[in-house]
């Protein structure tokens, strides 16, 4: 392999590498939201449920989380791209950026949704029925999605710095021509 095509497949790995760690971020938020923040505000009244909620969802929006969540969308793209020439990464990438599309997805018409209507609100016995439920499930298949995502760059990372042999480096044991 040449220097620049050595060069070319670093930057390709440092993109995937980059997603990789994205994404498990942000699977990492919605394991957060699934296993500790949803339970723990299932004990709160209906007031108070709603109030944190709201507080949660203003506190969400920032830089940190957006680069984390619209940085795993953007990496894995950038790194499919780096990898448009094939090999048994760029499937394993491609397959992360499906199902993180899909998480996008979710997330711009179930959650998001449901958070602004959470915010609009003014009962909140009646706004904690319709949200809850349905916001819990759809942060669970969020969930499952950018997991499966993550466990996907992971592979594509495991087999992407494989090269098949070409025959043996040492000249010595090369067959005969």
């Amino acid at each position: 392999m040449t220097k620049t095509g050595e060069s070319a497949k670093g930057a390709a790995g440092a993109v995937l590498g980059a997603a990789a760690v994205a994404t498990g971020l942000t699977a990492g938020v919605w394991f957060a939201y699934a296993c500790s923040v949803m339970p723990a505000l299932a004990r709160s009244d209906d007031r108070s449920y709603v109030e944190v909620m709201r507080n949660v969802n203003d506190v969400i929006q920032n830089p940190v989380f957006f680069t984390a969540f619209f940085g795993a969308l953007l990496l894995t793209a950038a790194a499919a791209w780096r990898l448009r020439a094939g090999g048994r990464a760029r499937g394993w990438t491609v397959a992360a950026l499906a199902l993180y599309v899909a998480v996008f997805a979710v997330t711009s018409a179930a959650n998001v949704p449901l958070n602004d209507a959470l915010a609009a609100a003014t009962d909140p016995v009646r706004a904690r029925a319709a949200f809850e439920g349905p916001w819990v499930v759809w942060n669970d298949v969020r969930g499952v999605l950018t997991l499966a995502g993550f466990g996907c760059l992971l592979r594509a990372l495991a087999v992407g710095g494989r090269v098949r042999p070409q025959g043996p480096a040492d000249p010595a044991l090369r067959p005969a021509p």
